[in-house]
């Protein structure tokens, strides 16, 4: 088999022909455009996505310190009427924020605690309650995995559009067809009935 003969096949659309139709070109360019699309916007947008999470979790590691804080709540027998997991519940604590002031919220602790425990919470820089932030090893998975989610969403919406122009081209071909066969057809003989 020649080797430039499946090329030659891929590229058909391009090549000069008779029976090339101007919907063929346009096919041939909407192809074209959505694998560039594809290749380099979903690389972009997953290189954007993943550097911008990737900075989010760095900016939470910095702004969100841990702090220790005292149980007021009894969580020993399960007492506690709201439960996160069999392993937590909903419990009152009292901490010192950054300013020095004490503050007292509602969090989920471990179930087995009794008053006046020890507890390490974490606090943003107003002192507010907040979520431990992920250790730069689980930041650089996350952001990776919302990189290639970014770079799949932009793959499969483009494909999609790329997909419905193709539809749409198809449409008209097929609508062209029906129209040629409805000029050309009596001149092929008679119709049967």
């Amino acid at each position: 088999m020649d080797g430039g003969k499946p090329m030659r096949k891929r590229l058909w659309r391009w090549r000069s022909n008779p029976l090339r139709r101007p919907d063929d070109i346009v096919e041939a360019w909407v192809v074209l455009a959505v694998w560039a699309v594809v290749v380099v916007g979903g690389t972009a947008a997953g290189l954007v996505t993943a550097h911008a999470a990737d900075a989010t979790f760095a900016r939470q590691r910095a702004e969100r310190h841990s702090v220790e804080a005292a149980l007021l709540t009894d969580v020993s027998g399960g007492t506690s009427s709201v439960r996160a997991s069999s392993d937590q519940a909903l419990a009152t604590v009292r901490w010192t924020a950054p300013d020095g002031s004490t503050r007292t919220d509602q969090t989920l602790v471990d179930v087995g605690l009794p008053v006046r425990s020890r507890v390490v919470l974490w606090q943003d820089d107003q002192g507010a309650l907040a979520t431990e932030p992920p250790s730069p090893s689980e930041a650089a998975v996350e952001a990776g995995t919302l990189g290639t989610l970014a770079a799949f969403a932009l793959t499969g919406v483009v494909y999609a559009l790329g997909a419905l122009v193709r539809w749409r081209l198809d449409l008209r071909r097929i609508d062209g067809w029906g129209r040629e066969w409805d000029l050309v057809g009596p001149r092929w003989g008679h119709r049967t009935t």
